[in-house]
């Protein structure tokens, strides 16, 4: 098989496929594609198999796309976890062949960082810690991604991009649906009046969020992250911050989201990963994850979007988190992502959007999945820990120290939160405050239980 996949990408590169490789030839690596396509690193997912072959005139379309999105690379790092990170000159990055952005010039100086608030020092940590058994525990570990364990890093100059494969496109819908989010956000005033109903299209949140008059500018979060079960291929498992502006009830919704997720059908496995999100138009036609279509701009060379994450935290064992910002620059106006330990990854051009080009005026941390009820029940699909929030530190998941962004460009605790479980009998919220996390909460669940038909 290994002799025949050559053998096919060595001829499309010469353009020579139709009318070398005889029609069995084409239909047998067709096959081996499409069966690659149809496998994912867990075989405990109920994946459906493919029974016919992929057509010519589909995988052309599907190559012709790829090579459009995965741009020539300076350098390439194979990780250990099949991913293939290609180290792409800055300059060359997809994001830039978005027609709104032919005549952008990249941002080489980052934006000056938002005035923090008080921060809590480790030993601050560990003294609350010995006085507080549901408390934070100091983490001596940084959480990294995968790809670094071999120890190479992309040149200065390009920045890290996860290439996409056939088989990624394959397991999408169609190849427009490919990168898109199929989004079931429900109206803010069904929010309000009405939490106990499903949002559409099988999505299912637990979130916290802030929606005043005051302006905001951006949000900020601490995530410990887990590795959820995620039962069907087409379910995923997130947890995020959304920064929106815009309405809930028609197609003018802008949105900037960043996370983690696992999400089988979009990665093909099931390690949590780093993702971002956009769009301008409440996810119809604009916007798409990570750097699977243009608009968003990467800075960094040392963070792979997309890219899966590590360590992860366990029951009852040590907690893994990690911490992002997003916020809109005060001179330029383009919206910047922080990663860890204020490392800036990259931004979102002010020139995407419509309403966010101003202001936002509603953040939302917390988590989303996907139900798709394929036997009319509720699936095992997990959210966070896969445990209520009443179970706590070191159990349930949690965001911590939510924060936003003033006109001042100062960090303050978000203040009159509100929270929302659109069905609280498979994920539940619940929060809290106090000196050392600020304001926070615990969330998730296991889907499927006696509690979750």
């Amino acid at each position: 098989m290994g002799t025949i996949g050559s053998l096919k990408t060595e001829l499309s590169n010469r353009g020579f496929l139709a009318i070398l490789v005889p029609l069995f030839l084409i239909n047998h690596f067709f096959m081996f594609e499409k069966s690659l396509a149809g496998t994912v690193n867990n075989p405990s997912l109920n994946y459906t198999k493919y029974d016919h072959v992929l057509s010519y005139v589909r995988l052309s379309r599907i190559q012709k796309h790829l090579t459009k999105i995965n741009k020539s690379p300076v350098f390439t790092i194979e990780s250990p976890d099949g991913d293939i990170i290609d180290c792409v000159h800055k300059r060359k990055q997809p994001a830039l062949d978005h027609p709104l952005l032919k005549n952008h010039t990249i941002q080489q100086v980052g934006p000056k960082m938002p005035k923090m608030m008080k921060m809590v020092t480790t030993q601050e940590m560990r003294d609350y810690s010995n006085n507080n058994s549901s408390g934070p525990r100091p983490r001596d570990v940084t959480v990294s991604q995968i790809w670094h364990k071999k120890g190479q890093r992309c040149p200065k100059g390009t920045v890290p991009i996860r290439r996409s494969m056939v088989k990624d496109v394959v397991r999408a819908k169609s190849l427009y649906d490919y990168g898109k989010k199929k989004h079931g956000m429900v109206q803010l005033k069904t929010r309000i009046d009405a939490p106990d109903i499903v949002s559409g299209n099988g999505h299912e949140h637990a979130i916290a969020y802030i929606g005043t008059s005051e302006e905001i500018y951006g949000a900020k979060a601490t995530i410990n992250v887990w590795n959820p079960e995620v039962e069907k291929v087409n379910e995923f498992s997130l947890s995020q911050i959304w920064v929106l502006s815009g309405s809930f009830d028609g197609s003018d919704l802008n949105s900037i989201e960043a996370g983690w997720q696992v999400s089988p059908e979009l990665y093909g496995d099931t390690n949590p990963r780093l993702f971002t999100y956009w769009t301008s138009d409440a996810y119809q036609s604009t916007g798409c994850y990570n750097l699977l279509c243009s608009g968003f701009i990467q800075t960094n060379s040392r963070i792979a979007i997309g890219a899966a994450i590590a360590p992860l935290s366990s029951f009852e064992g040590n907690q893994f988190d990690i911490t992002i910002l997003i916020w809109k620059d005060p001179k330029l106006g383009n919206w910047w992502m922080s990663f860890g330990d204020n490392t800036l990854i990259g931004y979102w051009p002010a020139e995407l959007f419509t309403h966010l080009a101003g202001r936002a005026s509603m953040v939302e941390w917390g988590g989303e999945v996907v139900n798709s009820r394929p036997d009319g029940a509720h699936t095992r699909t997990q959210m966070g820990s896969g445990y209520f929030a009443d179970n706590g530190f070191k159990k349930a998941s949690y965001f911590r120290n939510l924060e936003i962004v003033d006109s001042e460009n100062s960090l303050t605790s978000a203040k009159d939160l509100s929270t929302l479980a659109e069905n609280s009998n498979c994920y539940d919220i619940k929060s809290s405050y106090n000196n050392e996390w600020g304001t926070h909460f615990y969330y998730g669940g296991p889907g499927k239980s006696p509690k979750c038909p």
